[in-house]
């Protein structure tokens, strides 16, 4: 079909239109499409940089619809960011209650008035804290009313903010409780500005001062401290700023109208001014004075002790020895003031030859260096080649220096050797006793016994070495003695020297018949001394001399009654022989011849004499059985002595001897029986003067003396030796003191005399030499 050219042309110009329209077509949708990937690259950076930005946009339209990013949900806690403001409280996260009433009345308010408003709040569940900017939207931005919040995420903000706060407030706090302590501080404490110009003072600084209150110091300006040496409390403040460094010195303050030493510091505080404070120093100097005195004295005190002693400091330097140090070690003074090392001492007393022997010497030395490390006191016994034994004390003093105790223990080591010996020597010799014994401890065991006690009571060592108690003991010594019971007289002695330090005796019949005396003595140790002895063979003895005693004195009291009954038997004849003998001298029977007067005057003496030996007799044997009667009365001795001189006087005119008398005036009385007294007296003169040579002298001297009457009857006669007196004064004559005489006597008048003395409670004593006389004291009460 042929198509013509109009047909053709129109189809070729709609054909053009077509291809123009495709060519325009396909051009503008390659530029729009390169425009919105423009476009979407362009979002992704905005979305980028909104993620990575410190704050996230909440858009709230006025009906309450949210729009903002994920990120923002996050931030919420909650999974998706909700639809409306009012789902912003969830149980999972979001706002709190109140938190989101506040937010959405400052919505309502910023889209009403336009005006911006900032909020802060923690999210529900979560330590988030955020912060709200939000202000009303642009119209051109976001649907008109709408309200445009940026949020932020102030968690590390808030949190660094609670933490300061909290440093704050300590702060606070410290600074009031420093500034309590310094106002309530007992020492004077003051803060100077820059300008030096007291800026604040505590209260110990205003009673220092003698000021009402700190105000009036500040006004004031009133000084602690005065100028000294030219140097004012300013010039020290001002020194301390300008070198940084704090300034301290020890002056003298008046505080409270007393002198008091004060430690002064000045501190610098930087460029904010310079702190100081006073420390009272003066107990303290008083303690350091008064241990500079204690040390002193400690040292003259050590110096007179017997034991060495040394000090070292923790430099190991000697820094003090006192003499019996230096005497003890052969110290020359001037090693002492070098303030030898510990190991320089001891090389130094080696060479002195005052250490004891070692085989190693530096081995030695070392290990005694380590003295100085020990925890504790250390002690070693030091035997010198000369012999002497010390006692090493070492005591490792808290500074780490040393204190060295030397005692010189060579008197106590030979004391010992010597004691050990006394105890060997006291061992045997208790073993060798003929007594038994044993020693009981003061709480009654036993201590010490001997060979013999073991044999009297036949008993095994074993038992005794066990040191039992003497209740333990007892029981098993009670089954020895021939009564057990009477076990009981031993517990009660053993008892009584233990506990009542008092000493008792007894005695014990042993089972075999042997007698044992015994007896507990206590000792100055506060221990008790048990002693037995076997008194078997004297028992027998003593009981055969009782019987001969006794036999001896029914002898002798047969004696006397015979001697009484003599007696009185001898006076009847006497009496009827003196009595015609004087019917014979009165010439009764007529005149006798002058023979015959002589030969009766004879019988009448010689009855007289008879008549008085015979009373003698019978007066000392009734003194020597004690019946003598005595009237003891207040007499004057003088009358008594000069009527026995007068008595005397015939006796002495026939012997012709001199018969003297001293009396003294003050002899005063005596309680005697006057004629018993005078009997004595005049059998001691008629003694004296039968006893003494024709042409002899006797002297009677009475006074007294010591209180006493004494009467002293001496002769010039031949004396008599020690045995004869003996006898004299027990009424025995020997042949040859009579014989010395040249004639017999009855020698009763000494003996007599000296019952009659003694019982008026008085003394006689003779006294007596050959060739050179004889004396008899007699002394009355």
């Amino acid at each position: 079909m042929l198509i013509s050219s109009t047909a053709m042309m129109a189809i070729g110009i709609v054909m053009a239109v077509w291809l123009a329209v495709a060519v325009w077509a396909i051009t503008t949708g390659l530029s729009m499409r390169r425009g919105a990937r423009g476009a979407r690259r362009q979002l992704r950076r905005f979305t980028r940089l909104l993620d990575g930005a410190p704050a996230l946009p909440l858009v709230v339209r006025v009906d309450g619809r949210l729009e903002g990013p994920d990120r923002l949900a996050k931030w919420l806690g909650l999974q998706r960011l909700p639809g409306y403001l009012s789902e912003l409280d969830s149980e999972r996260g979001g706002l709190a209650s109140e938190d989101l009433a506040a937010l959405s009345d400052l919505i309502t308010r910023a889209q009403k008035s336009g005006g911006p408003f900032t909020m802060s709040f923690s999210v529900k569940g979560s330590e988030r804290y955020l912060r709200v900017e939000g202000q009303l939207a642009d119209p051109e931005t976001v649907a008109p009313g709408a309200a445009l919040l940026w949020i932020f995420d102030d968690t590390d903000s808030a949190r660094n903010i609670r933490a300061l706060t909290g440093d704050v407030e300590e702060a606070q706090k410290a600074f009031g409780a420093l500034s309590g302590l310094i106002e309530a501080a007992p020492m004077p404490m003051w803060f100077r500005a820059r300008d030096l110009s007291l800026m604040l003072v505590n209260t110990a600084y205003v009673r220092a001062v003698g000021a009402s209150d700190a105000q009036e110091v500040l006004r004031d300006g009133a000084e602690l401290l005065e100028t000294v040496d030219g140097v004012s409390p300013l010039a020290i403040a001002a020194k301390a700023a300008e070198t940084g460094e704090a300034q301290s010195r020890t002056v003298s303050v008046t505080m409270a109208g007393k002198r008091r030493n004060m430690l002064v510091v000045d501190l610098p505080l930087g460029d904010r001014g310079v702190a100081g404070y006073a420390v009272d120093v003066q107990d303290l100097e008083d303690a350091r004075s008064e241990m500079e005195d204690f040390r002193a004295a400690q040292r003259d005190m050590l110096d007179n002790l017997s034991a060495g002693v040394a000090q070292f400091d923790r430099k190991r330097q000697l820094i003090f020895c006192n003499q019996p140090f230096q005497r003890l070690f052969a110290l020359k003074p001037q090693w002492v003031q070098e303030n030898l090392e510990f190991d320089r001492l001891l090389d130094r007393m080696r060479e002195a030859n005052r250490l004891p022997a070692v085989r190693d010497y530096p081995a030695w030395r070392a290990e005694h260096g380590d003295w100085f490390r020990a925890t504790g006191a250390l002690q070693e016994n030091w035997l010198l080649a000369d012999g002497t034994h010390l006692r090493a004390i070492a005591q490792p003093a808290p500074d780490g220096g040393l204190l060295l105790i030397f005692e010189d223990r060579t008197e106590q080591v030979q004391l010992a050797s010597a004691r050990d010996t006394l105890l060997r020597a006291r061992t045997a010799t208790f073993n060798n006793l003929f007594e038994a014994l044993a020693v009981f401890t003061s709480d009654g065991r036993l201590h010490l016994w001997n060979n013999r006690f073991v044999t009297v009571w036949g008993i095994a060592e074993s038992v005794l070495a066990e040191h039992p108690r003497a209740d333990e003991l007892l029981k098993k010594l009670a089954p020895g003695l021939k009564r057990p019971a009477h076990i009981s007289a031993l517990r009660e002695v053993i008892r009584a020297a233990t506990l009542d330090r008092i000493q008792r005796s007894g005695e014990l019949v042993m089972k075999s018949g042997a007698i044992y005396n015994f007896t507990g003595l206590p000792l100055p140790d506060g221990n008790a001394l048990f002693t037995m002895i076997d008194v078997t063979d004297g028992k027998r003895i003593e009981n055969a001399l009782r019987e001969r005693n006794e036999a001896l004195v029914e002898a002798d009291a047969v004696k006397t009654r015979f001697l009484a009954n003599m007696s009185y038997e001898f006076r009847t004849p006497l009496t009827s022989i003196g009595g015609f003998a004087e019917m014979l001298s009165s010439g009764i029977v007529g005149e006798l011849s002058d023979q015959a007067k002589e030969y009766v005057q004879a019988i009448i003496q010689s009855v007289d004499r008879l008549s008085s030996q015979i009373n003698n007799v019978l007066d000392l044997s009734q003194s020597e059985a004690g019946t003598l009667p005595l009237k003891l009365e207040k007499i004057l001795v003088a009358p008594i002595l000069d009527q026995c001189l007068a008595d005397a006087g015939k006796l002495a005119a026939e012997r012709q001897i001199t018969l003297e008398a001293n009396v003294s005036e003050e002899l005063g009385e005596a309680m005697a029986d006057r004629a018993r007294l005078g009997q004595a007296i005049g059998a001691v003169l008629d003694n004296g003067l039968r006893y003494t040579q024709q042409g002899g002298r006797v002297l009677l001297h009475a006074d007294r003396h010591r209180g006493k009457v004494r009467v002293i009857i001496s002769d010039n006669g031949p004396g008599l030796d020690g045995r004869a007196q003996a006898r004299a004064l027990d009424g025995f004559a020997l042949a040859e003191d009579q014989a010395a005489s040249g004639q017999r006597k009855s020698g009763l008048g000494l003996p007599l005399a000296r019952h009659l003395v003694e019982a008026h409670g008085g003394k006689l004593e003779l006294v007596s030499e050959p060739g050179e006389g004889t004396m008899v004291t007699i002394s009355l009460p």
